[in-house]
């Protein structure tokens, strides 16, 4: 079912978060992802979609960037858009490349969305070279768990305003309907599973960060504005051990 709904959105997603269209996209994921993968030769992009990283990985002067992706229909968008990566469609938890063929992997906003998280990590792991980098983009854990979200409370003297976190050490896999007829499944985790998941396949956190949502978003996002000091996205950079 799930790889329906991928194949069902991918035309949603490209009209809607590429080709400078999104707002958090241009002002913050990718500026950071360019900065993660900067000077690196031989570059993997981890469900890649449209190839909108992949495409800036090879701008920004990678030799060869690679980008993978289980949905048809965003790899023939890829392969239409060019830009100069080469585009294989697979999924994340057997990646068709031998051992230590990357120096550096990116994975933007996709591994809430895959159920074989050791199996995918350790996949990464396995094609990077020994000092090799890995930055994971996620949608923020503990912030963006299913049920989370911005509380304007009327009813209470004096009102009050905060951020409700849902039951977030229960992983949880839910389909959301992100827009009308639009759904997508996501699958919560706790931080620790990611980090645990990282450190035993060899990949050594090195800096963590939560930005504060960007201008451009919280201008569109009218509702958002108030918890302008709440982050929506997490990023972990990390190394694979010498």
């Amino acid at each position: 079912m799930s790889d329906e709904l991928w194949e069902s959105t991918a035309g949603w997603w490209q009209a809607g978060f590429t080709d400078g269209a999104d707002p958090e996209y241009v002002e913050q994921i990718l500026p950071m992802a360019a900065d993660a993968l900067a000077g690196a030769r031989r570059v993997l992009d981890v469900g890649t979609g449209e190839g909108q990283v992949a495409r800036l990985a090879r701008a920004r002067g990678a030799d060869v960037v690679v980008g993978v992706d289980p949905t048809r229909a965003q790899i023939e968008e890829a392969h239409r858009r060019g830009g100069g990566p080469a585009y294989v469609r697979s999924g994340a938890a057997a990646l068709p490349f031998a051992r230590a063929s990357f120096d550096a992997a990116v994975a933007c906003l996709v591994f809430e969305h895959i159920a074989d998280l050791d199996e995918a990590i350790g996949e990464v792991a396995r094609v990077l070279v020994a000092g090799g980098r890995f930055a994971l983009f996620l949608n923020h854990p503990l912030l963006q768990t299913p049920n989370s979200g911005w509380i304007d409370d009327q009813v209470l003297d004096p009102p009050e305003q905060y951020w409700r976190i849902g039951p977030y050490l229960v992983e949880d896999t839910t389909v959301e309907e992100v827009e009308k007829g639009v759904y997508i499944p996501f699958i919560h985790r706790p931080l620790s599973r990611y980090l645990n998941a990282l450190s035993d396949a060899g990949l050594v956190l090195r800096r963590m960060e939560e930005p504060a949502p960007p201008g451009g978003f919280l201008a569109r996002a009218t509702e958002y504005q108030e918890a302008a000091s709440i982050p929506r996205l997490l990023v972990l950079l990390t190394e694979k051990a010498r």
